[in-house]
């Protein structure tokens, strides 16, 4: 393989999981917009779990590409990990905010118990080891280095830059939604903070997974479907 085929290969393995995610995403809008039955009219229901299958697929796909070993520092992985679960949830569990109880809920199916068990596993898996994985690939792994220099796979992971510091933790925070920008925005910097310290990718998508995870069963005890 020449280096034009290698540099291709690896922009395709960073950056194609996270783009089929945002299309199917943005298949949502697409089909609320439209409306009618409920499978139009609340598409997330089956587009999320389609995201997790196919951006599931292309991880494996490519694992070759990507530098996932064994994590390190993991006292300061999990401690910045709990950090920003605080966060997303203080303004409701500390500060009195309203709760945030309109969004994806799995509820609408509780009289199915396929359907409902079927729909919680899905959104579990994309919110644990989906979206941590590509989202931590895309950001950390891709765009914090290649902001450094093209040949992004040169460059190892957690060198510093100022701009690619500052263009990774604004890009992180407003790919959230409007009302997420502050807290999403803490959070590209302390994830930015975690691939300098440990200087592993691993540990990047350790700390978004175990964030997600405690999210995950906060979300399922307050039923602030919300912040799915």
């Amino acid at each position: 393989m020449d280096s034009g085929d290698k540099q291709m290969r690896k922009l395709m393995a960073f950056t194609l999981p996270l783009a089929v995610f945002l299309l199917l995403l943005g298949l949502v809008s697409l089909l609320r917009k439209i409306g009618g039955a409920f499978w139009l009219a609340s598409p997330e229901y089956w587009v999320y779990p389609a995201q997790t299958i196919f951006c599931g697929a292309l991880l494996p796909w490519f694992r070759r590409e990507y530098e996932l070993r064994t994590p390190t520092r993991i006292l300061f992985t999990f401690g910045v990990a709990l950090v920003v679960f605080g966060l997303w949830i203080a303004p409701q569990a500390f500060f009195g905010f309203a709760p945030r109880l309109d969004g994806f809920n799995p509820e609408i199916f509780s009289g199915q118990p396929v359907a409902y068990w079927a729909t919680i596993v899905f959104r579990f898996l994309r919110l644990v080891i989906v979206v941590p994985l590509i989202e931590e690939i895309f950001w950390r792994g891709f765009l914090l280095r290649y902001l450094i220099d093209e040949k992004f796979y040169a460059v190892p992971v957690g060198a510093f830059s100022g701009f690619s510091f500052l263009v990774v933790t604004v890009g992180f925070g407003l790919a959230h939604s409007r009302r997420d920008w502050i807290a999403a925005l803490i959070t590209g910097a302390l994830y930015n903070c975690i691939a300098y310290r440990t200087k592993s990718l691993t540990s990047c998508v350790v700390a978004h997974a175990v964030t997600n995870f405690l999210l995950g069963l906060w979300i399922m005890k307050t039923r602030q479907w919300g912040f799915w």
